[in-house]
């Protein structure tokens, strides 16, 4: 059992915080490190080995990537610092999105050399919109071309931010030694082999950088000072801040998203890591800083506030799913206010269900130590839900509220998947429904023309692992079909007809009749059904019917056969018969009349279009650009970072089949490439034509034409 009295730190010595950052910048070595300093493990994991605490997943100590979010807790000087290592795959956003969700600050971990990187800027945007306070570490100080300096301009320039450089640092790539503190005028420098935990301090500057220290000591305090009048008063008649001051008024910047400090180290070198903790504690918010969460009232929709304090009335969020093969399904939940108590119930407010908490556990990334109550401003999780995903919110019964809800990217590539033998028939459908639980961007469907079932996910890794897990964890074995690209169906203009369903046999009949209208929306904007019947010309029971057959159309496609969407589709006149009408009456004719209007509202394609960035050395610039633009690329610029050139490019998801090693061979294996959802767009007539041409679909359009 934990002990309660630990744990009941007072508020303010709570810091949650997410370590966010571009594949590959060192976000798992940080936190390894993070976790050896603070007395939580006793040796350091690393990547390279396979042996890190946080990534515990199989498939992501084989690939030296983290898939899952891990939350662990660790302490510092007194304080309790819950910390959740996301991935930094774009295959694995939903991750860092429901992580961004419920965390007050985060540590944003960028590769020196590099500098700022796509996925850096994504997850930089997802921090944005949840309002997460930051800092950033500039990791590998020790690696060749590591600049400093470069890469506080990137933050400046690619990410919008205003810097705050609290540190220097003493040498670069292998002559990296320590940094130099501007706040406090002191050095650090790590020495010897003690991985990192014993390090100096000393008051001397180092050599040749007197001019450097004394410029950016006086912009960092001008920095801060701006952000407070009484300091700036005081700075402008000429007194320096204490230190203390100038940490008062940082915090306040960081919180308030004026400022973002910035640090530098080398995570894997053991240097730099300390003064991050440091700085966690400082500048980074804790529960109380935030002091309240906003929501609606489930039944009036107005709005309520929570105090974030254990004596409030219990409101939190579960923003993670996970299958645990020991405990069943844990829910990880973030307690906003109140507490939760193991063996009580709650109230899903979202789903308007009564839950029971089985037991309550605090994790460390896959080990876990069982508590009997959370508190405001923790981490939890729990054992027992069985209706409640990612996204609902978990209250007080008597006084419910429903929290803002997490959004995820919708998925573009899919494929086909067929259990191997008749007993994997059975666990597949357990499997999938498991992993679906724990994904929110992952999706099932089956076709019913094929009777092949369908997984769809943002990224071909992600399904990959997917169909991994399913074998390792559910010993399922299946085969799986090559990716598809998820296109969609839509209109490009308004259209009306009418569907009539008539059989006369012995005894009762059926009859349904409507007439829907179809008008185009804008991208994104989805499907929307509206009842436009005056006088009862159809009666309300058969309205439902209506709508039922029209969204079944539309998700089975009309083309060839994928989902349409974008579109309002209204429903204005019919008929009924008094004996013969029936629900299936009406979902028939609603299927005729939407094939109907869809062939003269011109019905066209949609493909996803992905944000692609390739590094390339310069030499082979030409040939990347030219290969790019016979994939119908639209070219968005280019940019020179160090010896290598940048090359920014909007491609259809189509065309990018095979494009690792194609690029590979191009380069002589020596760019790289990146690639994440940007958004969808209409496919060019003449690939729709040939693509007809090919395609095996018996769709109602070319057999009704």
């Amino acid at each position: 059992m934990a002990d309660e009295k630990s744990r009941l730190t007072e508020l303010d010595k709570i810091r949650n915080i997410g370590i966010i950052a571009h594949i590959d910048a060192g976000k798992t070595t940080t936190t390894e490190r993070i976790l050896y300093y603070t007395g939580k493990t006793y040796k350091i994991g690393d990547i390279d080995e396979g042996n890190t605490q946080m990534d515990w997943m199989e498939q992501e100590r084989e690939r030296g990537i983290t898939i899952v979010s891990a939350a662990t807790t660790a302490f510092w000087k007194d304080y309790r610092i819950n910390i959740i290592d996301t991935p930094g795959h774009v295959d694995f956003t939903a991750e860092v999105e429901r992580s961004l969700r419920v965390l007050d600050g985060g540590i944003t971990v960028l590769d020196a050399e590099e500098g700022v990187q796509s996925q850096s800027e994504t997850v930089w945007r997802q921090a944005d919109k949840y309002k997460v306070p930051r800092l950033c570490f500039v990791n590998k100080m020790d690696k060749l071309g590591a600049d400093f300096l470069a890469t506080v301009k990137s933050i400046e320039d690619r990410l919008g931010a205003n810097p705050a450089i609290m540190v220097l640092p003493i040498g670069r790539e292998q002559d990296f030694k320590g940094i130099f503190d501007l706040l406090t005028m002191k050095a650090i420098v790590w020495t010897g082999e003690e991985l990192g935990a014993k390090f100096t301090v000393t008051d001397d500057i180092p050599e040749g950088m007197d001019v450097q220290i004394k410029e950016y000591r006086n912009k960092l305090i001008e920095k801060i000072s701006e952000t407070d009048d009484v300091l700036l008063e005081k700075y402008l008649s000429g007194t320096e801040p204490t230190v203390e001051e100038l940490k008062i008024a940082l915090r306040k910047a960081v919180i308030a998203y004026k400022l973002v400090p910035i640090f530098a180290g080398s995570s894997l070198r053991n240097k730099g890591v300390q003064p991050l903790l440091d700085a966690v504690v400082d500048y980074l918010p804790s529960p109380v800083d935030l002091a309240e969460v906003k929501g609606i009232h489930p039944k009036t929709n107005q709005e309520e506030v929570r105090k974030l304090v254990p004596q409030e009335h219990l409101a939190g969020l579960a923003f993670k799913i996970q299958n645990d093969p020991h405990v069943g399904k844990l829910t990880y939940f973030r307690v906003y206010s109140g507490k939760i108590e193991a063996g009580s119930y709650i109230y899903n407010s979202t789903k308007n269900i009564r839950e029971r908490v089985g037991r309550l556990l605090l994790m460390h990334a896959n080990q876990r130590e069982e508590i009997k109550e959370g508190y405001a401003g923790e981490i939890v999780a729990v054992v027992g839900l069985k209706d409640t995903t990612t996204g609902d919110t978990l209250c007080d019964e008597a006084k419910p509220i429903v929290l803002e809800k997490i959004s995820f990217p919708d998925p573009v590539i899919s494929l086909a998947i067929e259990p191997k033998t008749k007993s994997d028939q059975e666990k597949l459908g357990y499997s999938l429904k498991r992993l679906m639980d724990e994904d929110p961007t992952f999706h099932v469907k089956t076709n019913h023309e094929t009777g092949q079932t369908i997984i769809s996910g943002v990224g071909e890794l992600q399904l990959e692992i997917m169909v991994d897990r399913m074998k390792r964890e559910f010993n399922v074995l299946a085969n799986v079909g090559a990716p598809q690209v998820a296109y969609k169906e839509t209109i490009s203009r308004n259209a009306e007809a009418e569907g009539k369903y008539i059989r006369q046999s012995g005894g009762r009949g059926q009859y349904g009749h409507c007439f829907l209208r179809v008008e185009p929306k804008p991208r994104g904007e989805g499907f929307e059904f509206v009842d436009a019947i005056k006088g009862g010309a159809i009666p309300a029971e058969f309205i439902s019917s209506v709508e039922k057959g029209v969204k079944e159309t539309m998700e089975n496609g009309i083309l060839l056969g994928y989902p349409m969407v974008d579109m309002t589709v209204t429903l204005y006149d019919g008929s009924f018969h008094e004996v013969d009408s029936s629900d299936i009456a009406f979902k028939i004719a609603a299927s005729q009349a939407l094939q109907a209007a869809t062939k003269k509202a011109d019905i066209t394609l949609l493909e996803p279009i992905m944000k692609v960035e390739v590094t390339t050395p310069s030499e082979f610039m030409g040939d990347v650009i030219g290969d790019l633009s016979a994939k119908r690329a639209q070219i968005l610029g280019t940019e020179e970072r160090h010896k290598a050139t940048i090359i920014l490019a909007m491609v259809p998801l189509a065309e990018l089949s095979g494009y690792a090693t194609t690029l590979r061979s191009m380069s002589q294996g020596r760019a790289n490439y990146y690639m994440e959802p940007s958004h969808y767009e209409e496919v060019p007539r003449n690939i729709i034509a040939a693509m007809l041409a090919k395609s095996t679909f018996t769709g109602r359009i070319s057999a009704q034409q």
